[in-house]
């Protein structure tokens, strides 16, 4: 798998907060999202780069690993359940030997420590075969296709994408061995979607964003309007997928209202061209606290609205 150092891609340190990973994150994405930069093929391989460490860092499990198996992380997070360490046998080409499947559990119980202590991994695989990356690559030509398992049989393998991801589509690089390929998460996959690269098939799970939620191809979000805007009418600003945009509010707005801007939310994994609504939903926020002043206007209004029972 493709190591990539995910801070530096940010620009933040190893110790950087969520919230300092969070503001990198969005100030880099509006510098490269592709509706800025048409065409620019070089801004939207960054855009997926800063969105894939964002993916990583902003999730404190797959933070906490990649922190701890650097280079490796990935081959130990994208190997689900059981890692099949028969495939890194017989490193120094006598007879292949017997291994069985190890949980993660295991994996961490066995190889956290070494991890954790100030060895690299690979230094590990060099101290425990007695050949390092050079005989595993030539344990893993046994393998006739570039897969996570045995051969002739499909793996399953869990990974998570940013929604940022799935709405743009997205790349991963996987390896084993002398053998990389590149697989394409198609835009519009959501959680429980399946991608096939040879005999390895990805179950994808779309991250929870801090915005919006996932409603099929609709997405949800919630937009703050001031009390005088939603008496008077006004405009909210409204996050969307592609950067925000000016939402009209009618007066006699109520708290809890919906709005429909259609064609504002998911693409449709089978056609890109269709994509669902955003559903906006109005919170109406109070000027509080009063002045004295202000306290006696909202008193005469309540006095003179019509239904409104004065104290």
């Amino acid at each position: 798998m493709d190591y990539r150092d995910y801070y530096a891609v940010l620009g933040v340190r190893r110790k950087a907060s969520a919230d300092d990973i969070k503001k990198a994150y969005r100030k880099l994405a509006r510098k490269y999202h592709p509706d800025v930069n048409s065409g620019d093929a070089a801004a939207e391989q960054k855009f997926k780069e800063i969105s894939e460490a964002y993916a990583v860092l902003s999730d404190d499990t797959k933070r906490r690993t990649y922190d701890k198996f650097g280079a490796q992380w990935k081959q130990y997070e994208q190997s689900g359940q059981n890692f099949d360490w028969s495939q890194w046998y017989n490193a120094g080409g006598a007879e292949r030997q017997q291994g069985r499947a190890v949980s993660p559990e295991e994996f961490e119980q066995m190889f956290g420590g070494i991890a954790g202590g100030g060895s690299s991994f690979s230094d590990f695989f060099q101290q425990l075969f007695g050949g390092g990356p050079a005989q595993t690559r030539r344990a893993s030509r046994q393998t006739h296709h570039p897969s996570f398992g045995r051969p002739n049989s499909d793996q399953t393998v869990p990974i998570e994408i940013a929604l940022e991801e799935a709405f743009m589509g997205t790349t991963r690089t996987l390896q084993q061995g002398d053998s990389r390929f590149e697989v394409k998460i198609p835009a519009g996959v959501k959680t429980g979607s399946k991608v096939r690269a040879g005999d390895l098939i990805m179950t994808v799970s779309v991250q929870p964003h801090r915005d919006f939620e996932v409603d099929g191809t609709d997405l949800r979000t919630r937009a703050p309007v001031d009390l005088f805007a939603a008496l008077l009418g006004g405009e909210a600003r409204v996050p969307t997928m592609q950067g925000a945009v000016a939402l009209t509010i009618p007066p006699d707005t109520q708290n809890g209202k919906v709005f429909r801007l259609k064609g504002q939310g998911m693409p449709d994994v089978k056609d890109n061209k269709n994509r669902g609504d955003l559903l906006v939903e109005v919170v109406v926020e109070l000027p509080v606290p009063l002045s004295g002043e202000a306290k006696r206007l909202v008193e005469n209004l309540q006095r003179e609205s019509p239904g409104v029972i004065s104290p």
